[in-house]
């Protein structure tokens, strides 16, 4: 086995490699954090050895599960759930908060690990990567086809050489039982997903992916964002939200609408109108709204 540093940036190609992570991570914490500051229902962890103080980023407390046999228990009933949604494609509201608050604890807990084990350059990169892997694993369990597409985009320069334009679409989501959608055209039926741990200097990216690939496929396309939370570490007592939801609905109103935004923790605005009608919790998404797309 590798040393847990080591596994935190390795790939994760299934959900059950992110449970054996998970259970590591949640093993080690109390051995190495000394201490918590608590804010606005968050816990701001930090760990101070050798003279060295290094602080994790914000922990939702209600969602959070500390224990490693609790999570392992949430873990088995979130499988069984996944499983179950491929035949009934709906879910109690006890369900769905299993599916949260286990997603939630496996994607911060890897985060936590990552931000006292691994450089923080590192660390920022390895978070986003596995949360997309996090979200490939999810659907993949689920059932439902679905691939990482780079669409070649072919764009003329003053000379009239053509040059490739290479838009990357996290992952594309599928009825079919292979993904129709190629590095030069998507298919109208399939959905593009960008997953993103923030939207804080990135919304605004997935608006105009939107609207560049429907000009360059020539039809509507269906295009949805996933973002882990909008909370940062402010100082080192303190959070502030990064959601910028003034702009959202200015790119909403002004260049055009997307088809949901997902969150593992929403932020308090996404819970108040005009914002709840497009941002909900990612377990909406998989008990209802992802069939429902699917199917039309």
């Amino acid at each position: 086995m590798a040393a847990l540093d080591k596994d935190l940036q390795k790939n994760k190609t299934c959900l059950n490699d992110f449970r054996d992570l998970t259970l590591r991570i949640l093993q080690y914490l109390p051995d190495v954090i000394s201490g918590y500051e608590e804010k606005k229902g968050y816990r701001l962890y930090y760990s101070d050895m050798a003279g060295t103080k290094k602080h994790v980023r914000p922990i939702k407390t209600d969602m959070f599960i500390q224990e490693p046999e609790e999570f392992s228990k949430y873990y088995e009933l979130l499988q069984k759930i996944l499983h179950g949604l491929k035949k009934q494609k709906a879910a109690s509201v006890e369900q769905k908060s299993v599916i949260d608050k286990t997603l939630y604890t496996i994607q911060q807990a890897t985060g936590a690990g990552l931000d006292l084990m691994v450089n923080p350059n590192s660390a920022r990169k390895h978070v986003g990567n596995r949360f997309e892997e996090l979200i490939k694993a999810v659907i993949t369990e689920m059932g439902i086809t679905n691939e990482r597409i780079v669409l070649q985009i072919p764009y003329k320069v003053e000379n009239e050489e053509t040059k490739i334009y290479k838009c990357e679409n996290d992952l594309i989501i599928s009825p079919f039982d292979e993904i129709k959608s190629t590095n030069h055209a998507l298919n109208e039926k399939e959905i593009v997903v960008s997953v993103k741990t923030t939207s804080k200097d990135r919304m605004g990216k997935i608006f105009i992916d939107k609207i560049l690939l429907e000009r360059f496929v020539k039809h509507p396309q269906r295009v949805i964002g996933i973002f882990l939370n909008d909370v940062q570490r402010k100082e080192n007592n303190n959070i502030s939200y990064t959601l910028v939801s003034g702009l959202f609905m200015v790119y909403t109103n002004f260049l055009t609408k997307l088809d949901g935004i997902y969150y593992f923790d929403l932020p308090p605005t996404a819970e108040k109108e005009p914002f709840k009608k497009t941002m909900k919790p990612f377990s909406e998404l998989i008990t209802n709204e992802l069939h429902a797309m699917l199917s039309s």
